[in-house]
């Protein structure tokens, strides 16, 4: 797609206060592909006024009609998925078919089930002698990162817009244009000016000026805990609403009775899927001693057959991270038996697939977020033991667990701390709600549990 060279305000594409740009490369051949604008506050500034300004309107619409919008904009999604793909891959650098089934597929199903439960869901209920409203909070600002680009926007935006609140959406810099095919699709859509803005700009001043803003009711933001940290102090002074989403070290807990083939290779293609950089991804895979061998030579042999499947992570920086912590890796004793350190192509901002073995819990690499093709395969002596390894990070964002006996993975699974676990591969769910534990986050996206997140309560006596 071609880039705008303006911000989607009010309805319209309008020129920035500034003359700034984003140059767009694409990770693959670290090419330009796009300029975008550098938002300024005063840009953030006209669009939080302009949802403002349109949220009365959006609030008083019937959640009908607000499905409405909601089902044309997955029908709008649906009919341009191969440009979305297309989009993704340009600027991300995913592999197509990875963009098609997962980067352009999960958004439009999740635009989907929030166009049904706008229809659907109790906005008004009796209580006693009270009858219960459920609101919509007000003027949301949205925050996304670059990592699943589409997918993050529909999680924050579809929700917002069926709960009746308004949107002002500044998204990740590295994966600018997917954001802007998303508001030409939302214009398409027929949702009324003002309701969906879009800021493109750099964290530090746009999405800061956002989270400051004193028109904003709620800051939706996924990213790292750091940053999120941030916007929680802010949001904190302010005594608004912050919704986080925010850094995780799962772990992938095989019990000695699990089909471990299928466990290991499942738990490989977790890690590697989209370059590593899912904070969700299984990162660390616990075994039990006496399989520990056998499980290591099978990921060892798995993650070699990611060598020419997964795309490039982001950006050079991200890059240099993630090279950063194999060598700590190496540094701190853990063993490689797959990648290593330096790039394997000489363009491109490629990692090689990696595994380390003899990974203790207190090593920097199972403790800290990679965010790239690396997985640490660890040793755990009972099931109590891998309950205090699986437990022993300051996360709580996803995990697995896998078992001969789906009870016994049940059991393991309701003892993790953590938002999200899968027992024996169990299929993702977009009505499942998504979200942390710990420095994982605060809040929940998908299905009606995210919902909820975008509505504000308000009791009449009678």
């Amino acid at each position: 797609m071609k880039a705008h060279d303006g911000i989607y305000l009010d309805g319209a594409w309008r020129p920035a206060a500034g003359q700034d740009v984003i140059e767009v490369v694409n990770p693959v051949d670290e090419q330009i592909i796009g300029r975008v604008p550098a938002a300024e506050a005063d840009d953030v500034d006209a669009a939080v006024r302009a949802a403002r300004a349109a949220l009365p309107g959006w609030a008083a619409t019937p959640p009908s009609e607000r499905a409405a919008r909601l089902t044309a904009l997955r029908d709008v999604l649906a009919a341009r998925k191969d440009e979305i793909a297309e989009t993704v891959t340009a600027e991300l650098g995913s592999p197509l078919a990875f963009s098609q089934a997962v980067h352009a597929a999960v958004p439009i199903a999740v635009a989907a089930s929030y166009a049904e439960l706008a229809a659907t869901h109790v906005f008004e209920e009796k209580i006693g002698n009270s009858t219960v409203l459920h609101e919509p909070i007000g003027v949301v600002g949205a925050i996304t990162p670059w990592n699943y680009p589409l997918h993050q926007i529909v999680a924050k935006v579809a929700p917002a817009l069926a709960a009746g609140c308004t949107v002002v959406l500044k998204p990740a810099e590295d994966t600018p244009l997917t954001a802007q095919l998303f508001a030409e699709a939302v214009h398409e859509a027929g949702v009324p000016a003002g309701v969906f803005n879009l800021v493109t700009g750099v964290g530090p001043v746009a999405g800061q000026a956002l989270a400051e803003h004193p028109e904003v009711d709620l800051v939706s933001f996924t990213g790292s805990t750091a940053v999120g940290r941030r916007i929680a102090a802010t949001a904190g002074a302010a005594v608004k609403k912050a919704a986080l989403e925010l850094g995780g070290k799962s772990a992938n807990v095989i019990l000695p009775s699990a089909d471990l083939a299928r466990a290991v290779n499942v738990g490989v293609a977790n890690v590697m899927s989209n370059a590593g950089q899912t904070c969700s991804a299984w990162t660390r895979m616990l075994v039990h001693r006496d399989r520990y061998d056998e499980a290591v030579g099978l990921a060892a042999a798995a993650a070699a057959k990611y060598a020419d499947r997964i795309g490039p992570v982001v950006n050079a920086r991200q890059r240099e991270r993630v090279l950063g912590y194999i060598e700590k890796g190496v540094a701190e004793g853990a063993r490689l038996v797959a990648g290593g350190p330096g790039s394997p192509r000489g363009q491109g901002y490629f990692v090689r697939p990696t595994v380390f073995a003899d990974v203790t819990p207190d090593m920097t690499i199972a403790q800290e977020e990679i965010f790239g093709p690396v997985l640490c395969v660890l040793r755990y002596e009972d099931e109590e033991d891998a309950l205090r390894i699986a437990n022993g990070t300051v996360y709580g964002l996803a995990g697995a667990v896998w078992a001969g006996d789906e009870a016994e993975a049940m059991a393991f699974a309701r003892r993790m701390d953590t938002g999200q676990v899968d027992v024996n591969g169990g299929r993702f769910n977009p009505l499942a709600p998504f979200g942390g534990y710990k420095q994982s986050g605060v809040g929940r996206e998908l299905g009606a549990h995210g919902l909820a997140e975008y509505l504000q309560t308000k009791s009449l006596q009678f």
